[in-house]
């Protein structure tokens, strides 16, 4: 087992619940990074952007950091670093395809009214019941679209 890579993601973790908890101490808000998003776009409600873009440049500036320190794009596969048992791999399609994807899915967090961020980690800890059934529905939704593409039409190993 590598210890190393679970220490990465138990770090990431926790930090990502910090970050959660901090923007709902000081700021009173879900941490939801479509509707962050949605709504710095949108500019609702008026003279709420300055913190939406302050949080959005910080998911941003914390990989291009690592990335600009030295780190890599750690072990996700074709990166050009040298790392066996790479766990992401490669795309299952091209550029068009993974374009497709997040147009999907970002029309499916605006019908499910949320994200995995603000259901999963937000909507999970405060006890939501809704963000429960959310957070199941992403899940069962991930999976058989990962046994379709990957077992029924052959985009992957």
């Amino acid at each position: 087992m590598d210890w190393s890579s679970s220490l990465q993601g138990l770090a990431g973790g926790i930090l990502i619940g910090l970050s959660a908890t901090w923007l709902m101490a000081t700021l009173g808000r879900i941490a939801g990074i479509s509707g962050i998003i949605g709504n710095l776009i949108t500019a609702r409600p008026r003279g709420d952007s300055a913190w939406r873009l302050a949080f959005l440049l910080g998911l941003i500036s914390g990989p291009v950091a690592l990335m600009l320190l030295g780190g890599g794009l750690g072990n996700v596969a074709g990166s050009g670093v040298d790392v066996t048992g790479e766990v992401i791999g490669q795309p299952a399609g091209g550029v068009p395809l993974m374009l497709l994807a997040g147009l999907l899915v970002g029309l499916g967090t605006g019908l499910g009214s949320g994200c995995t961020s603000g259901h999963g980690v937000c909507g999970l800890s405060r006890l939501s019941v809704r963000s429960l059934v959310a957070t199941i529905t992403f899940l069962v939704a991930a999976i058989v679209t990962v046994f379709v593409v990957r077992h029924m039409i052959g985009g992957g190993a």
